[in-house]
C-alpha cells in the first residue's frame, strides 16, 4: 500500500469507515455525502484535504448516474449547477484561508444547518423563481468550495417541495456532480489539490461505489415520513459528534 504513505492507518480507517456510511446515506437519500462525511474526514486530514477527497469521490459517482440524471432532474438543476460552477472557486479559496480549527468549527456548523433545514414543512411544487434559484446556485458554490457541501441550500429547495422523490433525487445528485467537478478543477487551479489526496479519493471509489448501491436498494423502500426522520437523525449526530470532537 505504498501509494497510501503519506495517510496514518487512523487517518485510513476513519476515512473508510466514514466513506462507507456516507455513501449508503447518499444511495438512500440523493444527498448527504459531503454534509456527512466532511466533518468527520476534516479530522482525520486538513479541511482543504477533506473536501478535495470527497469532490473526487462525488465527481466521479454523479459520472455512473449521468443517464438518470439527465432523465429525470428538473430543468432548474441546471441552471443552478452553471451558478455553483461559477462560485466554487471562491469558496475554496476561502477555505484555503482561514485557519484550521475555525474551518473545522464552521464546516460542523454548515452540517448542523442541513439538520435544520430538513425539519422545514414541505411548500407546492412550484419552482421557485429566478432570484431564488439563483440565490441557490451561488450559496451552493460557495459552500461547495469551503466545505464540499452544497447541500444546505439545494436540499430545502427540492426536498422542502412537493415533488417527485426521484426528481427531487436525481436534481440533487446532478447539481451536487457539477459541484464535485467545480470543485476538483478549482483546487487544481488554485493549487492545493495534491496527488496523494487524488489516490485517497480513487482509492476510496470503490467503498463509495458499494455504500450507494446498498442505499438505493433502500430507496423508495420506506415511507416519506421515514426517509426524512431517518436522514435528520443521520445529519443531526453527525453534526454535533464533529462539534463535541472540536471541544
Amino acid at each position: 500500500m505504498e501509494f497510501l504513505a503519506g495517510f496514518s492507518a487512523v487517518q485510513i480507517a476513519v476515512a473508510v469507515a466514514a466513506t462507507l456510511g456516507a455513501a449508503f446515506i447518499r444511495g438512500l437519500t440523493g444527498f448527504g455525502f459531503g454534509i456527512l462525511l466532511v466533518p468527520i474526514l476534516a479530522l482525520a486530514l486538513t479541511p482543504v484535504e477533506a473536501v478535495l477527497a470527497i469532490n473526487i469521490m462525488a465527481g466521479l459517482l454523479a459520472l455512473t448516474e449521468i443517464r438518470m440524471i439527465l432523465r429525470e432532474a428538473e430543468r432548474s438543476a441546471f441552471v443552478i449547477g452553471a451558478l455553483v460552477m461559477l462560485a466554487t472557486a471562491p469558496g475554496l479559496i476561502l477555505l484555503d484561508a482561514t485557519p484550521q480549527g475555525l474551518a473545522r468549527l464552521l464546516i460542523a456548523l454548515i452540517a448542523l444547518s442541513a439538520f435544520f433545514a430538513i425539519l422545514l414543512p414541505k411548500r407546492g411544487a412550484a419552482q421557485p423563481g429566478p432570484i431564488t434559484t439563483g440565490a441557490v446556485g451561488l450559496s451552493a458554490g460557495v459552500l461547495t468550495g469551503f466545505a464540499a457541501m452544497p447541500g444546505p441550500p439545494v436540499v430545502p429547495y427540492y426536498v422542502g417541495r412537493d415533488i417527485p422523490r426521484l426528481t427531487a433525487k436525481a436534481s440533487m445528485i446532478g447539481i451536487f456532480g457539477i459541484a464535485a467537478m467545480a470543485g476538483i478543477g478549482s483546487g487544481a487551479a488554485i493549487g492545493v489539490l495534491k496527488w496523494r489526496i487524488v489516490v485517497l479519493g480513487l482509492a476510496l471509489f470503490p467503498l463509495v461505489l458499494f455504500g450507494n448501491w446498498l442505499g438505493s436498494l433502500a430507496f423508495g423502500k420506506v415511507s416519506d415520513p421515514v426517509w426524512r426522520a431517518c436522514v435528520g437523525v443521520v445529519l443531526f449526530a453527525a453534526a454535533i459528534a464533529a462539534l463535541i470532537k472540536l471541544t
